[in-house]
Parts: C-alpha cells; structure tokens; sequence
C-alpha cells in the first residue's frame, strides 16, 4: 500500500468509528449478528444450483420433459420430425412433376411442328439446333 491508500483507509475508518459510536445499541446487536452470519456463510462451501443443462451431456434418454417424460417420448417431437419429412418429399415431388411437364411440352412441341422425322435424325439440323441455342 502505498502512502495515500494508507491515508485514505485512516480517513475511512475513522468516519466509520465516527458513524459506528453514535448508533443505538439494538441496532449495532443487528449488525453484529448479520456479520457473523455472513461470515459463516462464506466459510460454507458454496454448493450450486442444479444447470439445467446437465442433462443434454448425458445423452438423449436422461433429457425430460416437465412430468419426467422423455423428450424423446413425447408426441411434439415425432410430429414435427414428421412434418418436416412430409414436406422435404413434397417439394422433392413437385420439382420432379416440373421438370417432368417441361420434357412433356417439349416433346409435344417436337412432335405437333411440321418437321418430319427424318429432320431430327440429321446430323446437320442437331448441329444447328445446339449453336442456334447458344445465340
């Protein structure tokens, strides 16, 4: 400590003398009983509270839900792993239906025009279609 820490504790402690001298005696028995209780809290290991995320380290089973019921039991869970299963099939289902509209236009459209057959078997017209489509 140096110099000045040592002049401000005097200071302090002589106010708190001060301040200490003038209270009631009922009120400086509280106070007394209130440090000694704090002291012999701090001299009490702290325990802590329970985490409540212990149990997401001890795996899937040991996780409840209020009750005691597993989170893995409970129908919220299943339904929501459901749904999203639904609905990963039903775009998988409707990007396949596109994709397969579009080849059935196009088909139709080859077959509905004026070319005849022999056209698309030309090397030449394949040939012109690919760099036609590149413009």
């Amino acid at each position: 400590m140096t110099d000045k820490d040592q002049q401000f504790a005097r200071k302090i402690t002589t106010y708190l003398d001060h301040g200490a001298s003038e209270l009631k005696a009922g009120t400086a028995y509280r106070l007394q009983l209130a440090r000694a209780e704090a002291l012999a809290r701090l001299a009490e290991p702290a325990r802590a509270a329970e985490p409540r995320l212990a149990h997401a380290l001890a795996g899937p089973a040991a996780v409840t839900v209020g009750g005691g019921r597993s989170f893995w039991t409970t129908g919220r869970l299943w339904l929501g792993i459901a749904l999203i299963a639904a609905a990963a099939f039903g775009v998988q289902q409707w990007q396949a239906y596109q994709q397969l509209k579009e080849l059935a236009e196009t088909d139709s459209a080859i077959l509905s025009s004026d070319l005849p057959i022999d056209a698309y078997l030309d090397r030449g017209f394949e040939n012109w279609l690919t760099t036609s489509g590149e413009d």
